[in-house]
C-alpha cells in the first residue's frame, strides 16, 4: 500500500493508516467491529466529507462498511475479497453501496473471481468499473509469462491501474459537477 499511497498523491492527498493489528505488529487482523472503528476514527480525523476511500483487500471491505456510515465521494478497491475462505459470497455491504465503487481486480484472484464480481456488480444501484490486471493475483502482481509474452511489466500494469483510477474519479468528479 506505501507504494499505490504514493502513486495516489498524484491526484490528490493521501492520509494512510494502521489498522491496530498492525500497528501492535500482530499478523492476525482484528474482527470487524474494531476494524470499522480504526478506519472511522481515519476518516472522522480528516474533517471532510470529499473523501475518497481506497483500500487494498480487507481494507477495500471495511473501506465499503465505513462509507456507509460517512459521507465519501467514492471507494476504490484494490482486490476486493468478495469471496471469503469460507465460499461464502461477502456482497451485502456492495449492494449497501451508495456512492461509485471502482474494483481493481486481477484474473488469477481466487477471492473475487471476476464473473461473480459481475454478478454482483450487475445488483448493486451505484455507478460501479472493474479495471482489470491481465493475470493478476489477489495481490494484483501478474505473472512472468505475462511479462514475457505481452512486454508489458508490473509497473506498466500498474500504471494501468492508476490512469483507471484517475478517469473513474475524473467521471464522478464530472458528475457531480453537473448536477
Amino acid at each position: 500500500m506505501v507504494a499505490w499511497a504514493d502513486r495516489l498523491a498524484a491526484l490528490g492527498a493521501v492520509h494512510p493508516f494502521d489498522y491496530p493489528y498492525m500497528a501492535a505488529g500482530r499478523r492476525r487482523p482484528d474482527r470487524h467491529p474494531v476494524l470499522l472503528a480504526a478506519h472511522l476514527a481515519a476518516i472522522d480525523a480528516l474533517g471532510a466529507d470529499d473523501i475518497v476511500l481506497v483500500g487494498k483487500s480487507m481494507g477495500g471491505r471495511i473501506g465499503c462498511h465505513a462509507a456507509l456510515e460517512r459521507p465519501v465521494r467514492a471507494v476504490i478497491c484494490l482486490g476486493y475479497p468478495l469471496v471469503a475462505p469460507s465460499g461464502k459470497v461477502r456482497d451485502e455491504v456492495l449492494l449497501a453501496q451508495r456512492q461509485p465503487v471502482l474494483f481493481v481486480q486481477g484474473t488469477r484472484d481466487p477471492m473475487a473471481p471476476l464473473d461473480r464480481l459481475d454478478a454482483v456488480r450487475a445488483q448493486m444501484t451505484v455507478p460501479t468499473h472493474v479495471h482489470v490486471v491481465p493475470t493478476g493475483d489477489h495481490g494484483l502482481a501478474v505473472t512472468r509469462t505475462h511479462t514475457r509474452t505481452t512486454g508489458r511489466t508490473q509497473e506498466d500494469e500498474d500504471r494501468a491501474a492508476f490512469h483507471a483510477i484517475s478517469a473513474f474519479l475524473s467521471a464522478h468528479q464530472a458528475q457531480e459537477a453537473a448536477r
